[in-house]
């Protein structure tokens, strides 16, 4: 089986929890696979949510398109159900006046069923996330 995005929702991944909705940019939007749709964060920092990929998978890069993000947490789990996260990546994004934030992460020890991002923090009062994608491989189901 070849290196597919893992993180599309045609590919059975959800966004299980947003701290934040917007009816008209949902948590959805992440994994749509459409450039143009958003979830916009609403209210303080920080803010996060929740892939997961109801399989085991191994993660080799990770690219997030946002806007406004300034610190950002990654963790990961490899638990059936989405619990005992561990802290795996955290980044500081470079602000980008009037374009989107383009972080490419090369992953180490990528295994997980389901990723955790929290903002930390953002450069204004919301943030976005245009999408996120995992290239890697579905290692097993969860049994």
């Amino acid at each position: 089986m070849g290196k597919v995005d893992l993180c599309l929702s045609s590919e059975g991944t959800e966004v299980i929890l947003a701290t934040s909705s917007d009816e008209k940019h949902p948590p959805e939007n992440i994994i749509d696979g459409n450039p143009e749709t958003f979830w916009t964060t609403t209210g303080m920092f920080p803010q996060e949510f929740i892939i997961c990929f109801h399989k085991h998978v191994r993660i080799e890069k990770l690219v997030i398109q946002s806007y406004f993000v300034r610190t950002l947490r990654i963790e990961k789990s490899t638990s059936k159900e989405p619990v005992d996260f561990e802290q795996w990546i955290e980044r500081d994004l470079v602000h980008t006046e009037g374009r989107l934030q383009n972080e490419e992460i090369v992953a180490r020890d990528g295994y997980a069923t389901c990723l955790r991002f929290i903002i930390i923090s953002a450069f204004d009062h919301f943030a976005s996330v245009h999408s996120i994608s995992a290239e890697g491989i579905a290692v097993s189901n969860l049994s």
